[in-house]
């Protein structure tokens, strides 16, 4: 192995979650001195026109699943487990491994690191001698991300490693590191730890709030202690809407993309979000408590009933509920604080810098010669 090992990163945009966890690793592995890091986004850049197709149907799925025409989370929960899994793991590994060979003879990795199931990672990388590592985004399994020829898992919660073990994975090639999220909400989180914030904090980057978020924000102004921040990234279309309505409403704070995401989480008492898995890892790390609307099918429920039954989160599929569920926390200051303080006994804020010290020393072990 290199004295400076090279490293890729292969990673996948369906969902913002995959692309966070490895610009979080990409940090780390800069961090500690490594120079030749490169992240790929595997099925954009090797089919980009498989990689808009699906795209267009997660994003389809997600609008129609509101008529019941959810697809996606039907075909999540019928590959869910591993035999039904195997045609499904063929084509993705299939569709990946030809630009991965090239990627490879081009990059000359040491290492190859999967922040998404591509099942031709472990595959190539076998063939040609490369480590692998896997690092799992969602609280919840999925047999896609199981593959024998994986180095190692690196994995959210002592749960997910006992299922992967009983999936026959060697208990040593699986560790419980947390989800890699970027260093500048482990710096928060500091800042953080003994403040309540003063406002309710509503992601709506999602486009499938559209059709509720004016009603939402209009149920939460009972809330008048509380400032009203929704935060709509790239649903710009959203973000004009919503400042028309309520430009005149001093207590509601209207915003596009903003990269500052971790100081308004600090300062706010109060998530409201869809379940992906790094948007939860983040509230977890601040110790903000969580209220899942409307999760979607698939992982996302799968991750919300998972914190919902470790007394994290509260799920609502409805306004009514969700302002129910969030008029009894704050009216139960006790309850608020046991929540926090599950989630500080849970937060793991250094994941990536675990994780990229432990693949380093993994590589450093492999490179030392035996002696004769």
């Amino acid at each position: 192995m290199n004295a400076n090992p090279r490293v890729l990163i292969l990673t996948a945009s369906y969902g913002n979650g995959h692309l966070q966890a490895s610009k979080a690793l990409y940090q780390q592995f800069i961090e500690q001195g490594i120079e030749h890091v490169k992240i790929v986004n595997l099925m954009k850049e090797g089919h980009p026109f498989i990689n808009l197709i699906t795209t267009t149907l997660i994003n389809t799925s997600v609008r129609s699943s509101r008529f019941g025409l959810d697809y996606y989370g039907w075909c999540y929960y019928l590959t869910r487990e591993t035999k039904q899994t195997a045609l499904f793991q063929k084509s993705m590994t299939y569709l990946g491994q030809k630009k991965l060979k090239e990627l490879i003879q081009e990059e000359q990795p040491d290492v190859v690191v999967n922040t998404f199931p591509f099942g031709a990672a472990p595959e190539v990388c076998s063939s040609m001698g490369i480590q692998n590592f896997t690092v799992l985004t969602d609280y919840a399994l999925h047999a896609s991300w199981l593959h024998p020829s994986v180095d190692k898992y690196y994995v959210a919660t002592e749960e997910l490693k006992q299922q992967i073990v009983f999936h026959g994975v060697n208990k040593e090639r699986v560790e419980v590191s947390g989800i890699p999220i970027r260093q500048e909400f482990a710096m928060e989180s500091s800042i953080a730890r003994g403040r309540k914030g003063n406002l309710i904090l509503i992601m709506a980057t999602d486009n499938s709030v559209n059709g509720y978020m004016e009603d939402m924000i209009s149920a939460l102004a009972m809330f008048a202690q509380f400032r009203l921040v929704v935060i709509c990234g790239h649903n710009e279309k959203l973000r004009q809407r919503l400042l028309e309505i309520f430009a005149t409403n001093p207590g509601i704070c209207i915003l596009g993309y903003v990269d500052n995401v971790h100081e308004w989480m600090s300062q706010a008492a109060c998530i409201i979000t869809k379940a992906g898995g790094l948007t939860i890892t983040e509230a977890i790390v601040l110790r903000l408590p969580l209220f899942i609307y409307r999760p979607h099918a698939g992982q996302e429920k799968e991750n919300a009933l998972y914190l919902s039954s470790r007394g994290m989160a509260s799920i609502s599929n409805s306004l009514e509920e969700l302002v129910s569920n969030m008029d009894y926390l704050f009216r139960h200051p006790s309850l608020y604080e046991e929540v926090r303080k599950r989630m500080a006994e849970m937060q793991r804020s250094q994941a990536a810098a675990h994780i990229v010290s432990d693949i380093t020393h993994r590589l450093a072990r492999e490179a030392i010669p035996l002696s004769i």
